[in-house]
């Protein structure tokens, strides 16, 4: 299928991700999906996750379900009561918001690079009283050294200029013993890259995994939902380039998931 010219924007960006004028497209891009009707109040924009053990979700959660398995997928294996949370690249705030509800953390903090996304999990979810959402880079986190107990990253690091300097990050503000939960699509080469570089920064790797698969089923239930809310709610011009970050069916980032292209992987990590 053709991609109209936003698209083929979009799936640029994908690959010119390492770079600075990447990081200022990136920003660019979430200041407007932050903004855009297309997701309305929704919480998450994540591929989802078909999970064997599901969580029980209160009711009122159900219908994110697939959105909520990701995160839960990714930090299932760490103890979050009355500890320090921080999630960098929180989005929408969805999934930070369930986190602080479900797991009890004394604080959890809630980064992301854009602006407009703050103020918008600030207006959603802003009387949690566990929970605060700022502004922040990434790749330069204003927090002092050993400042968290637990650090986890969804979705988010591919949009990263430099992984290399957002991993020492991480590893600098973690307190001693503190776990670091990641999940994220990416090639095999550059996977490879990324699990070099948490052996070199100081990191023990606790587990991996691929789940490709799970991601793919999951798009595969979701992907008509998506494509009916970014109909409603972006004009024919922009829609395309919604539908292939959004990773429903028939656009470049699922193909390429289907073609193994792509691979989506979790790692947990301890210092």
């Amino acid at each position: 299928m053709r991609l109209g010219l936003p698209a083929r924007i979009f799936a640029t960006l994908l690959k010119v991700f390492p770079s600075k004028i990447g990081d200022r497209m990136w920003r660019w891009w979430y200041q407007r999906l932050a903004k855009s009707k297309a997701w309305g109040d929704f919480g998450f924009m994540n591929y989802g996750f078909i999970d064997e053990n599901p969580p029980v979700l209160d009711p009122e959660d159900e219908s994110d379900r697939l959105f909520i398995q990701l995160y839960h997928m990714n930090i299932r294996d760490i103890e979050l009561n009355g500890k320090e949370v921080l999630e960098i690249g929180s989005g929408r705030g969805g999934g930070a918001s369930w986190i602080a509800r479900t797991y009890s953390p004394q604080s959890l903090t809630a980064l992301d690079y854009s602006g407009a996304a703050v103020n918008l999990c600030n207006r959603m979810y802003g009387r949690q009283k566990n929970l605060q959402f700022v502004e922040g880079n990434a790749m330069s986190l204003s927090f002092e050294d050993e400042s968290y107990d637990i650090i986890y990253n969804v979705e988010s690091s591919h949009c990263y200029s430099n992984m290399s300097q957002f991993i020492l990050e991480v590893y600098r503000i973690l307190k001693p013993g503190g776990y670091f939960a990641w999940t994220d699509f990416r090639d095999k080469k550059t996977i490879e890259s990324i699990h070099k570089l948490f052996l070199s920064s100081g990191f023990e790797i606790e587990s991996q995994s691929d789940i490709t698969e799970e991601v793919i089923a999951a798009l595969d239930q979701i992907s008509d939902d998506k494509q009916s809310r970014i109909k409603s709610g972006t004009g024919i011009i922009i829609r395309r380039s919604f539908e292939t970050f959004a990773g429903v069916r028939d656009t470049p980032v699922y193909d390429s998931f289907i073609k193994g292209d792509l691979g989506y992987y979790r790692y947990l990590l301890r210092k």
